[in-house]
């Protein structure tokens, strides 16, 4: 197993590790990561990885057997079990997820319908929605996410039993991607707070701290993907 420290906070970019075990496929796990593994359509992280007499960049992050696996970006000698390292995360790349998961969180409050999928990448993400023939007012959209954006929010998270989420389906508003559970508990994001909350749902990624720090969005291309399945691109710019 390796700690998830991304879950107590996003935010941090440098921390220490042990290595722990190597996968077959040459990746590395640590005792506790920094980096998060692709999951729930966010992708892994990637970074940089050092130790005494040796360093390796970081191309992503996956999960292996209950642990999580950094995976090296090019061929190298890999730190040996028992070492000492320092992780160091490609914090940009990282920031620019959080900024597009949270935005699509938002999306999700927008258009109030059951989710089938999406994506999430550095300035770009999509969700796709159960939704019948409608016509999409992207300008609309883009008005009401960047109101939201604007009250500036805050992101916090939450946990629960899993027995509590099962008596509160409503929660869950992805069809495809089964809430992230573990050791009997489910984390939820909660965006806004008592009379200003606007959303609560599991979610096992990473996320800005407040709406505000979304910044400026649009949305993109809309897309008709099956008879009732609408794909929505939302975009996060500088």
């Amino acid at each position: 197993m390796s700690e998830p420290l991304y879950l107590e906070n996003a935010y941090q970019r440098t921390a220490s590790g042990r290595v722990t075990g190597h996968t077959t496929e040459g990746g590395i796990i640590l005792d506790q990561s920094l980096f998060y593994a692709t999951s729930g359509g966010q992708p892994g992280d990637s970074g940089h990885l050092s130790w005494d007499g040796g360093s390796l960049q970081i191309a992503t992050t996956v999960k292996a057997d209950g642990a999580i696996a950094l995976v090296p970006g090019a061929a190298g000698s890999l730190p040996p079990i028992g070492t000492e390292v320092t992780q160091q995360l490609d914090w940009e790349r990282r920031f620019a997820h959080m900024r597009v998961h949270t935005a699509l969180h938002l999306l999700s409050v927008v258009v109030p319908l059951p989710v089938t999928g999406g994506s999430i990448s550095p300035g770009k993400g999509r969700l796709d929605f159960d939704m019948p023939d409608a016509e999409i007012d992207k300008d609309a959209l883009t008005d009401t996410l960047t109101a939201l954006v604007a009250l500036d929010l805050p992101v916090t998270e939450t946990w629960i039993t899993q027995a509590e989420l099962d008596a509160q389906p409503e929660l869950v508003k992805t069809m495809s991607v089964a809430p992230p559970r573990g050791a009997g508990r489910v984390r939820l994001i909660r965006i806004g707070e008592g009379e200003d909350q606007v959303d609560l749902q599991p979610c096992g990624g990473t996320h800005v701290r407040t709406t505000g720090e979304i910044g400026i969005l649009r949305i993109g291309k809309t897309e008709k993907k099956g008879r009732q399945n609408r794909r929505i691109y939302l975009h996060v710019e500088d």
